[in-house]
């Protein structure tokens, strides 16, 4: 059997924070925090739309993430000094904005664009979900902000969501990996759930040999069971349902 060098069984999840209005000028900003990985996550609402939206009376929610200098162990290197975004920036800021928009009926924004801003302040493993998860307390808390004006009844929000990250080590599935953990992974996934369970992203890499999808039912399991606990620590941040 596999040993987690924290001790950790292998679904268990490490300590996750979320501490909520963390800055004082984002409609909504959170710090989260998963073990050694924190990321500052914070909303803000323009009145405006993209060129492709304008006149069809719905909003935008977008995501812009980003490896600050000294979140990793060598210095990141700013991206606005290189001119654009990496790939693997541009990867994870689209996933990010995906799942985010997923969970929210646009149709009720009105004609105003979200934007969540995800910082990595410490990187450990498991950046990306972190910001999902940030990202979603920052956006309700920003959907308050106009709920309070008057503008709903009710938050727009279609469902809850949440997300994890999952890895195989030497044929062992390890939930919520470090960077440890994940640097000698043989697959790595990243799984994005409504409460209900529905999926909002599934992704497998294979880092080996290819993985079976017989057990993929088994990595389903296990990421249900952790965004459930995720969701749960989001409501408890948010004081609750």
């Amino acid at each position: 059997m596999y040993r987690r060098r924290d001790g950790r069984q292998w679904d268990q999840l490490r300590p996750i924070k979320f501490t909520r209005n963390f800055t004082k000028n984002a409609e909504g900003s959170v710090l989260v925090e998963f073990g050694d990985t924190k990321v500052l996550t914070t909303a803000k609402i323009e009145e405006r739309v993209p060129a492709f939206l304008m006149g069809k009376r719905e909003g935008w929610i977008t995501a812009e993430y980003s490896l600050l200098p000294g979140s990793t162990q060598v210095r990141s290197q700013r991206e606005v000094t290189r001119g654009q975004p990496s790939g693997r920036t541009s990867e994870i800021q689209r996933l990010i904005g995906r799942c985010l928009r997923s969970s929210v009926d646009r149709s009720l924004l009105g004609e105003r664009t979200i934007t969540i801003d995800c910082d990595v302040l410490q990187a450990d493993g498991g950046t990306r979900v972190a910001s999902i998860c940030g990202g979603f307390v920052a956006l309700r808390d920003a959907l308050m902000r106009l709920q309070k004006s008057g503008i709903w009844d009710s938050l727009p929000i279609i469902e809850h969501m949440a997300a994890v990250s999952i890895c195989q080590v030497k044929g062992e599935l390890l939930i919520d990996p470090n960077y440890h953990e994940d640097s000698q992974a043989d697959m790595d996934s990243n799984i994005v759930l409504t409460e209900s369970g529905k999926v909002l992203e599934l992704q497998i890499t294979s880092e080996a040999a290819p993985y079976d999808l017989a057990k993929v039912p088994d990595l389903i399991d296990l990421a249900s069971k952790g965004i459930k606990e995720i969701i749960e620590m989001q409501f408890q941040a948010m004081g609750g349902r």
